[in-house]
């Protein structure tokens, strides 16, 4: 039994063995690169159904990432067991899907008894598999080489490098696809609205201080009601607007240098008078990490929101974006 086995110490050696074959498998795949993965990323980016992903075993839990990725990233895609599939399931398949098939033998009979199905209904096939001479690879409409010269396994029994190698390539395809798409950050950020991930692809619009929350003056108030604002809305500055249009900024800062020059006459001020004009200001769409770079770039702790019209939405300070880069 296992369990009596003498217990030996880790081999340190054996790890790194391990870490250098899955390392070499994927770095094999680098030079087999060819027509057919751009004949196989076509057929994704094409796609106007979804994009299925099916594997048995270890293989199909790679599927599964496969699959999520390929979502994550902007193309439809699930993953559907073979086992399941004959047993009901054959359903979810229509004509406009793209089925990617992963089997490194090529002849996992679950995944075979898929083809006559698929071919029945006139989906596109990519197959995934070490054995460009199988039953997949041959009715594949593409067929992508991820063999392996041996497993990380001592015994090259456990699937290792091969399914390491299998998901590497269902990477550099979900990648290819989202740049051919033109993919971009603000695609991202709606894909992704949970988790620390969620937060820092925030818009600033959904963390700004808006409407009564928002520190706002007209050009022609009063310098202590102006203060009053400020110090009421406690971001340490204030919009100033002329016809609900921004003109200008007045922050603590300003503040403290309008006084080391004009002492207390500053309160005979209006706004206009002691604002900074041209302020940076950035649109309700700006990610969340955007913003924050352009606060630490620029050394600012407050940035006003505005529409195309330059009406004031809100104000995000350096501490909203900071929670949201922590959280």
């Amino acid at each position: 039994m296992l369990r009596d086995a003498v217990r030996h110490a880790v081999d340190l050696a054996l790890a790194r063995k391990v870490l250098q074959t899955e390392a070499a498998a994927i770095l094999a795949l680098v030079d087999r690169l060819d027509e057919r993965f751009e004949r196989a990323a076509r057929l994704l980016l094409d796609c106007r159904g979804r994009v299925i992903v099916t594997g048995m075993g270890k293989s199909g839990i790679i599927c599964r990432k496969i699959a999520a990725t390929l979502s994550s990233t902007g193309t439809p895609a699930l993953f559907l067991h073979p086992a399941e599939a004959i047993h009901g399931d054959l359903g979810v398949l229509q004509a406009d899907d793209v089925i990617v098939a992963l089997s490194y033998s090529g002849e996992t009979e679950e995944v075979l008894r898929l083809l006559e199905t698929i071919k029945r209904l006139g989906a596109s096939l990519v197959a995934i598999t070490g054995d460009e001479r199988s039953t997949l690879a041959r009715v594949a409409d593409v067929a992508l080489d991820c063999r392996v010269s041996e497993e990380a396994c001592p015994l090259n029994l456990v699937p290792t490098a091969s399914t390491t190698a299998a998901l590497a390539l269902g990477d550099a395809l979900a990648m290819c696809i989202l740049v051919a798409k033109g993919f971009r950050q603000e695609d991202f950020a709606n894909l992704h609205p949970g988790g620390k991930l969620g937060k820092r692809l925030l818009r600033v619009e959904q963390l700004m201080h808006a409407a009564d929350q928002a520190p706002i003056v007209d050009a022609l108030t009063p310098m202590p009601d102006v203060i009053y604002e400020m110090s009421r809305k406690g971001l340490g500055m204030t919009c100033v607007v002329d016809s609900k249009r921004l003109v200008g900024i007045i922050t603590d800062g300003d503040l403290r240098r309008h006084m080391l020059t004009a002492g207390t006459t500053i309160l005979n001020r209006t706004a206009a008078e002691v604002m900074t004009h041209g302020p940076i200001t950035v649109r309700g769409d700006t990610l969340a990490a955007e913003a924050l770079h352009i606060l630490e770039q620029r050394k600012i702790t407050s940035v006003v929101v505005v529409d195309e019209t330059q009406r004031v939405l809100g104000v995000v300070h350096l501490h909203d974006l900071w929670e949201t880069e922590m959280i």
